[in-house]
């Protein structure tokens, strides 16, 4: 990999290659260094979990005020992507970062001290909150770091990290809170928070700003600006709909597998036993794209990955039509869908992130946030069809697959309309 010359000023004297040559050690920091920073929110979302499932009773709360720990973190971890995408472009990426992972680690910290449900949702808003800078400044980063293919390897490299960090997070979550309480996470968190912050300090090459001869405006005007000009991008709009309505049939799993799981007689816990196949599939098709990035284009990956998930989905569909309710007949199909989405997601997160460079953070907070609320959204609709087989969710999931096509479509019918 190389990093353009342009885009690395503040690059230590270490990571300079000599006579032009890179150095790949430090290129390696690099990438481990983004890889973290992306993966914090992950973690952080997960990790809390298995805490969860007592946490109505150790604190004399409602199961449904609890769930509210996990909604506050995930609506205000796609939320403050819209604002700090924005921000890290005025001001800079490591900037913003150490904002966000500040906000983190100060909620984590407290949230060691809380003892009722109330300031537990306040705390995981909060973390939230801080988090979501990490997942959109990272993916900005990339863009500014990396070219051409490497972008593409390096955004597989951390949709492999992204789809172990939940079923990682969960385990440790667990051990830590049956060896030393739940309280044990929040503690667990600020520290990893503080590691992060060092690694932006030392690690992180500082983004210059981009020179511009236009006058300055206050950050909101120029925030709504940005994504003006992002929605006129004839490509952006299509490429964000492939994104997120991918990962709104990935979600429509998640919540679904349990139901379906439960009609089969697979209790709690061994749930997460089938439902990992898929993530881990799903890092298998990023290490797919790590390998092909070179040698096949873009438009390869997105309509490789679409069909390779339609065909998962498609196979659990008709095994379910055939009366094969078993749970192996229902995850082993969907072992394509993690494939399938290995290889759309890095891709395609890339040509969203890059088609305004100056832009790049602004383009990953909004494609973050389109992902958290389509995600929500096929999250939801599986509560509407029904669960004694996997039918029911095998449409929806393949409603939402069939529009990431149509709007794959629509991008190359804007690309072809569209003068060189």
């Amino acid at each position: 990999m190389t990093l353009p010359p342009c885009r690395t000023p503040a690059l230590p004297p270490e990571s300079a290659a000599a006579a032009g040559r890179p150095n790949r050690r430090s290129e390696r920091l690099l990438v481990l260094n983004l890889v973290a920073q992306m993966a914090f929110g992950l973690i952080a979302m997960t990790i809390f979990l298995p805490s969860m499932q007592e946490w109505a009773s150790v604190l004399g709360a409602s199961q449904a005020s609890v769930q509210l720990t996990f909604s506050g973190y995930v609506l205000a971890y796609g939320a403050m992507q819209l604002i700090y995408g924005p921000l890290s472009d005025r001001f800079g990426r490591r900037r913003m970062l150490l904002i966000g992972l500040a906000l983190a680690g100060t909620a984590s910290a407290i949230g060691a001290a809380v003892d009722g449900v109330h300031g537990l949702i306040v705390v995981r808003i909060l973390q939230g909150a801080g988090a979501a800078a990490c997942m959109v400044v990272g993916r900005a980063a990339v863009q500014d770091l990396f070219s051409g293919p490497d972008r593409v390897r390096v955004m597989a490299y951390v949709g492999m990290a992204m789809g172990l960090c939940p079923p990682l997070a969960t385990v440790i979550g667990g051990q830590i809170h049956a060896r030393l309480g739940w309280q044990a996470n929040f503690v667990f968190l600020a520290v990893l928070a503080l590691v992060l912050g060092v690694g932006v300090l030392r690690g992180m090459p500082a983004r210059p700003r981009q020179p511009s001869t236009a006058p300055e405006r206050h950050w909101l005007r120029e925030m709504g600006a940005a994504y003006l000009q992002l929605s006129r991008e004839p490509a952006f709009l299509p490429y964000v709909a492939i994104l997120s309505l991918t990962v709104a049939a990935f979600y429509a799993f998640l919540s679904g597998a349990p139901l379906v799981l439960h009609h089969y007689g697979v209790g709690p816990e061994n749930v997460g036993w089938y439902i990992m196949a898929v993530p881990l599939a799903y890092i298998g098709g990023n290490y797919l794209t790590s390998r092909l990035a070179h040698r096949k284009g873009e438009r390869w990956m997105l309509a490789a990955g679409l069909g390779v998930s339609l065909a998962g989905i498609g196979l659990m569909t008709a095994l379910g039509l055939a009366g094969m309710n078993t749970p192996l007949a229902f995850v082993l199909p969907l072992i394509l869908l993690g494939i399938g989405n290995g290889l759309l997601v890095p891709a395609c997160l890339t040509a969203t992130v890059g088609l305004v460079p100056a832009l790049a953070g602004s383009a990953a907070a909004l494609a973050g946030v389109m992902q958290q609320l389509m995600g929500a959204l096929g999250a939801y609709v599986v509560g509407w069809v029904p669960h004694e087989h996997p039918v029911g969710l095998g449409a929806v999931m393949m409603g939402f697959t069939l529009a990431a096509v149509a709007a794959l479509a629509v991008l190359r019918t804007r690309e072809a309309s569209t003068p060189a």
